[in-house]
């Protein structure tokens, strides 16, 4: 009797588990719609004569955004969130990086804010465009992966995305989940090619140090390094048998590149560059991005149980 009783007991609690499993979240909880609200005003669509692309509001009268957005054109549109027109002049851009900026004819907007360090892959984001012209669209997703590189895209690792991008998305802002710029997103891969929820977009780090160039110089020169790097985990530590606690792991230099002719090797662990001491890939690209193209650097690298000092000239892509 009292195994019946208590078999019965389990069948309801049981029960039980699962209705409260299919309940609805609390009224709010898991919206951005907070975050949305705050963050449009800084979020743009520009126009050309051909297409139709989005933005992000840098200064209170400069929007950055893709340059194969903008192509060759010189005078653009912009449509703001609050349903107001005006025109914009292209002031410079960047193929490379496949980066443009442009000066609004309508001043005092809301500049967006821009988060310099990168994600984690699992944080949340959020991308906000005009896909197919659907103006200040917004969807959901998180970071994929970072790193990333596209045959024929833009020349700087990419954050990639779940987050759907389409066509018309290119130049808008990919958030985090406190509303600050993460990336400019920049392209997706269709489902024709075979891939789902594929897109990437250009980190906020670079998207600064380009910007801010294009507006004092016109022109931007990309120095580099000549090496594809990762970064230094502890699976990998142990795998490898890496002694390198901290460091950017050269996965593999380019032949003839400056990494290679200033003596550097698949397997170095960079542990400093030009005195600063290098705990992961981003802290050699933010050298990278204060560097000259020419520029001597000094980087010390752990290979094995040794630290080894080299030189490396830059080169320019």
């Amino acid at each position: 009797m009292f195994a019946r009783i208590l078999a019965f007991l389990l069948l309801l609690l049981g029960l039980i588990a699962c209705s409260d499993s299919r309940s609805p979240p609390p009224a709010g909880a898991g919206s951005y719609a907070d975050v949305v609200t705050r963050t449009a005003p800084s979020a743009v669509t520009v126009r050309v004569e051909d297409g139709v692309g989005s933005g992000v509001v840098l200064r209170s009268d400069v929007v950055v955004t893709n340059e194969h957005v903008v192509k060759t054109n010189r005078q653009v549109r912009i449509r703001y969130a609050d349903g107001q027109e005006s025109g914009g002049e292209v002031l410079a851009t960047d193929p490379l990086s496949d980066l443009a900026v442009i000066r609004t004819e309508r001043k005092n907007l809301p500049a967006a804010e821009f988060r310099d360090e990168l994600p984690r892959p699992g944080d949340a984001v959020l991308a906000i465009g005009s896909p197919l012209g659907l103006e200040f669209t917004v969807t959901a997703g998180i970071v994929s992966g970072l790193h990333r590189t596209l045959p024929g895209g833009p020349q700087v690792e990419l954050i990639q995305t779940d987050a759907p991008i389409s066509p018309g998305n290119s130049g808008g802002a990919l958030l985090d989940s406190a509303g600050r710029v993460i990336g400019i997103n920049e392209a997706y891969i269709p489902p024709t090619q075979g891939a789902e929820s594929l897109g990437f977009a250009i980190p906020s780090g670079v998207t600064l140090n380009v910007a801010e160039k294009l507006l004092s110089a016109g022109k931007v020169e990309h120095p580099y390094l000549g090496a594809s790097l990762g970064d230094l985990t502890p699976e990998i530590r142990s795998r490898f048998g890496i002694s390198a606690e901290r460091g950017a792991l050269v996965l593999a230099v380019e032949p003839g590149g400056p990494a290679e002719t200033g003596g550097m090797r698949a397997g170095d662990v960079i542990v400093a560059m030009k005195g600063e001491e290098v705990g992961d890939v981003q802290d050699v690209q933010a050298v990278l991005r204060s560097s000259g193209v020419a520029e001597r650097a000094s980087v010390s690298v752990q290979r094995g149980e040794q630290r080894t000092e080299l030189t490396v000239v830059l080169g320019s892509r």
